[in-house]
């Protein structure tokens, strides 16, 4: 799986996450069609300035060789219980936080993660957790803060579909982190979250990402000789 080319990517949740995605994703080489969205008729002209395709919830899925997740959280249930029937499994990229409606925190945290949700809900998916940026930034000519990239923490419990998802990630302009399991979601979404009130009720703005710095992982030779 990891040496394999992601092709076909059904996005669910067509709003300005979703579409930011797109909007990276197709100059990539990748055939897009995105899915669920309160705005049919504005989806289609969005989707036909793309370059991208237009189904359901189930034909999204169906097309897809990878699944984006990009729901608010309080549509998400709703969302994937519009897949159908899928057939075998398929890597989910989640994109959602586990925000409540009006920011003020997190519906879910710490003894659980919306990826673990999410995984409980869609049994055919292997998640990947992977916060990517903020909408604006998605739809604005450069993913840069500065000279620096954001860092998007990717975590699963499947090794290859964190290196699937974290190739997803830089083509997007973002810089991922292997931050492990599924599980460290729990920590990964309220850092996302401190990032939204950071950005909405404090003032920083939307251009605002995390970066994380350390030293280079010593090999177990070098280890041993310390």
């Amino acid at each position: 799986m990891e040496g394999d080319p992601i092709v076909n990517i059904g996005i669910i949740g067509a709003g300005n996450v979703g579409t930011g995605l797109a909007k990276h994703l197709i100059p990539n080489g990748h055939a897009v069609m995105l899915s669920f969205s309160l705005d049919m008729d504005k989806l289609n002209a969005t989707a036909a300035e793309l370059g991208a395709r237009v189904g359901t919830v189930a034909e999204a899925v169906q097309f897809a060789d990878m699944v984006v997740l990009a729901t608010p959280w309080t549509f998400t249930s709703d969302a994937l219980g519009q897949t159908g029937s899928v057939q075998g499994k398929k890597i989910m990229w989640d994109c959602t936080n586990a925000l409540k409606p009006d920011l003020s925190g997190l519906a879910i945290g710490t003894t659980t993660s919306g990826a673990e949700e999410i995984a409980k809900l869609a049994p055919w998916a292997t998640v990947v957790k992977a916060i990517p940026p903020f909408a604006q930034m998605l739809h604005a000519p450069s993913m840069l803060i500065g000279e620096h990239r954001p860092n998007v923490f990717v975590c699963s419990d499947d090794v290859d579909a964190r290196a699937v998802i974290a190739r997803l990630v830089d083509e997007i302009g973002a810089q991922p982190v292997d931050a492990g399991p599924l599980a460290l979601a729990r920590y990964a979404e309220p850092a996302a979250m401190l990032l939204v009130q950071l950005a909405y009720q404090q003032g920083f703005g939307a251009r605002i990402g995390l970066s994380l710095l350390h030293e280079p992982r010593r090999s177990a030779s070098e280890g041993s000789r310390s």
